[in-house]
C-alpha cells in the first residue's frame, strides 16, 4: 500500500493533469476517503503549491491557473516503466529520436534511480532476450515529425521536401491527416492537392516540412491506418496476383495481413460474419512469385489462380516437389 506522502505525490500529479478533479474522484484514484483527500491538499498549499477549491455542483481541486510546474517526478514503477519503453521502442524503431538521444535521455533516468531498482533494471535487461532482431531503422527529424503533427492536427496544408527509394527529389504539397507507425517505420498519409490523389510518405526521407496557409477538411472514409495499409498493398510492383481464396476473412489475413493484400468477396452474400468461409478475391502485388507458392500451401484452403499463369506455373511445380519427396522411402 502506497505510503501518505506517496499519495500526496499522487494528488499532484492528478492535478498536474489538467482541470477540476472532484473530491470524489480523487479520494477513489488515491484510495482513501474525502477526509484525506482534503488533508492532503493542505499539505500541498503548505508545500506552496497553489491549489484552489472550486465550488459549486461540479467543484472540487484544480492547480491555479499560470503555476509553473515542478521538476518532473517519477515513482519507481513509472521510471522502470519508462526504461523499458526506451529499450523496446529504440529496438522496434518506434522511437523518432536518434540513437544519442535515447541513450542520454536512459542515461539521466538511471542515475536518478534507486540503487535497489536500478540494481533490479540491470537484472531484468541482463535476463531479457527478444525473438526478433534488431532493427536498424532510419528515423525521422523530430522537427519535421512535430511540424507536420502540427499541420494533422489544424488540418493545415503542408509544404515537404521528399526523396523518393530511387534517390529522386521532389518539393509537393500535402493535405495531411494522419501520422501513422508501421514495422518500425513512421509514415505521413494525406492528400496531393495538385492530382487529388491520396499518397504515402515515409517520414524519414522527409528533409524539410512547413505549414501552408489555409485549411482543409480531412476525407471520410477509411482511418490513417487502414489508409497506410491499402496503400502498400496496392502499390506498384512487378507482378498483380489475383485470387479465389475459400474461407474465413482470419484464417486468410493470418497470412496476408492487410498491408499485403486486399480482400473483397467474390459473390456478396447477405451473411457478413467475418466467422464464416466463403469464397473471398484476393489481390496483391509483388516484385517476387517464389513466396506465394508455399504460403498458399500452408494456408490450406481452396484457391482459384485468377493472374498471373507465371504463379500457377510454380504452384504446381512445388506440389510435384513435394510429391516427390512425400513418395520417397
Amino acid at each position: 500500500m502506497p505510503r501518505p506522502t506517496g499519495r500526496v505525490l499522487t494528488l499532484l500529479e492528478l492535478l498536474q493533469s489538467g482541470g477540476t478533479r472532484t473530491v470524489a474522484e480523487l479520494a477513489d484514484r488515491l484510495a482513501v476517503d474525502g477526509r484525506t483527500v482534503r488533508r492532503y491538499v493542505d499539505q500541498l498549499i503548505d508545500l506552496d503549491v497553489p491549489v484552489e477549491s472550486v465550488r459549486g455542483r461540479y467543484g472540487g481541486y484544480r492547480l491555479a491557473p499560470g503555476y509553473r510546474l515542478p521538476p518532473l517526478m517519477l515513482s519507481d514503477d513509472e521510471a522502470l516503466a519508462v526504461m523499458l519503453g526506451l529499450v523496446a521502442g529504440r529496438r522496434a524503431g518506434v522511437i523518432t529520436a536518434g540513437h544519442t538521444a535515447s541513450e542520454t535521455a536512459s542515461a539521466k533516468i538511471r542515475r536518478v534511480l534507486p540503487k535497489h531498482i536500478a540494481r533490479r533494471l540491470d537484472t531484468l535487461l541482463e535476463s531479457l532476450a527478444f525473438t526478433d532482431q534488431a532493427g536498424e531503422f532510419a528515423t525521422p527529424d523530430a522537427g519535421v515529425l512535430l511540424t507536420i503533427a502540427d499541420a494533422v492536427h489544424h488540418r493545415r496544408p503542408v509544404s515537404i521536401r521528399y526523396t523518393d527509394r530511387d534517390g529522386r527529389r521532389s518539393e509537393r504539397t500535402l493535405h495531411a491527416y494522419g501520422i501513422v507507425a508501421h514495422s518500425g517505420r513512421w509514415y505521413v498519409t494525406g492528400t496531393d492537392p495538385e492530382i487529388g490523389e491520396d499518397r504515402t510518405f515515409r517520414l524519414d526521407r522527409i528533409t524539410d516540412a512547413r505549414t501552408l496557409p489555409g485549411s482543409f477538411e480531412a476525407p471520410v472514409g477509411p482511418d490513417p491506418a487502414q489508409r497506410v495499409l491499402s496503400g502498400f498493398a496496392t502499390a506498384e510492383y512487378r507482378h498483380e496476383v489475383t485470387l479465389r481464396i475459400h474461407g474465413t476473412v482470419e484464417q486468410i489475413r493470418a497470412h496476408l495481413p492487410a498491408s499485403v493484400a486486399s480482400l473483397e468477396e467474390h459473390a456478396p452474400t447477405a451473411d457478413k460474419d467475418r466467422a464464416t468461409e466463403r469464397w473471398l478475391r484476393v489481390q496483391l502485388r509483388a516484385e517476387r512469385l517464389d513466396w506465394l507458392p508455399p504460403l498458399l500451401a500452408s494456408l490450406d484452403r481452396p484457391f482459384v489462380i485468377e493472374r498471373p499463369d507465371e504463379l500457377r506455373n510454380l504452384v504446381i511445380a512445388l506440389a510435384q516437389r513435394l510429391a516427390s519427396h512425400a513418395r520417397q522411402a
